[in-house]
């Protein structure tokens, strides 16, 4: 929703989210979808694609694989004139030792994390300018603190850190609000994944339900237009 001053009412916004096929980026795509915005997804392929079209009925989908920046500098002409909203909530992790962990891995998850949401929110920043918009970059603690076997994930969310910090101060007078959240261990299929690489067991009750991340989102966007709220941290209570 397009950010208005207390107890006014605004036109549905127009919300481009990356990640929107399962964790917290499903959640906020439902939570958006529920009180009628307008809904731009990204997906990795076209299968995909037809599965968010599925879900959302009425949402707009287009399709390019985050870990290849070729593809996502091809969606230029192929997104929105205004945008109330880019959400990167999209990412990968594979964690190992600086030791261990091949090129592969590094060139993944630095692509797919990092220069992706850069070439993606280079080319929406016209859509976003038009509307004062908003960009939220769900980050990850590991963008704050790097622990062992997290050299490569950590690496590109310190990054993207830097990318939210830099893009903040250089869109500011264009009007464009810029948010990293910086969400601790999160209920979603990543999480699981992690457990299993960590060799632990896996209880989701433990962790930060994704709907709380989609919730705190949702209040990033719809803060008055006086005010933007540069970093978030959510931990889990435990």
């Amino acid at each position: 929703m397009t950010p208005t001053t207390p107890g006014a009412t605004s036109a549905p916004g127009t919300h481009l989210i990356t990640g929107a096929g399962s964790g917290i980026g499903a959640v906020l795509a439902e939570r958006l979808h529920a009180r009628g915005e307008q809904l731009w997804l990204l997906a990795r392929s076209a299968e995909r694609a037809t599965e968010l079209a599925a879900a959302f009925p009425g949402a707009h989908t287009v399709v390019a694989d985050l870990a290849d920046p070729s593809a996502v500098e091809a969606l230029g002409d192929r997104l929105p004139a205004r945008l109330d909203s880019l959400v990167h909530a999209g990412g990968v992790v594979e964690l190992g030792t600086v030791a261990e962990l091949s090129a592969a891995a590094w060139v993944e998850q630095v692509s797919v994390n990092l220069v992706a949401p850069a070439v993606l929110t280079r080319l929406a920043l016209p859509a976003l300018r038009a509307a004062r918009g908003t960009v939220v970059l769900v980050n990850s603690g590991a963008g704050l603190h790097a622990h062992p076997q997290w050299s490569a994930y950590a690496a590109s969310k310190h990054g993207l850190k830097a990318l939210a910090d830099s893009l903040r101060a250089e869109e500011a007078g264009h009007g464009v609000r810029v948010t990293t959240i910086y969400p601790g261990r999160t209920a979603t299929a990543m999480q699981e994944k992690v457990h299993a690489q960590e060799g632990k067991d896996y209880d989701p009750a433990a962790w930060i339900d994704p709907g709380t991340v989609a919730d705190a989102v949702l209040h990033v966007l719809d803060l008055p237009g006086d005010a933007v709220l540069s970093d978030l941290t959510l931990r889990p209570r435990g």
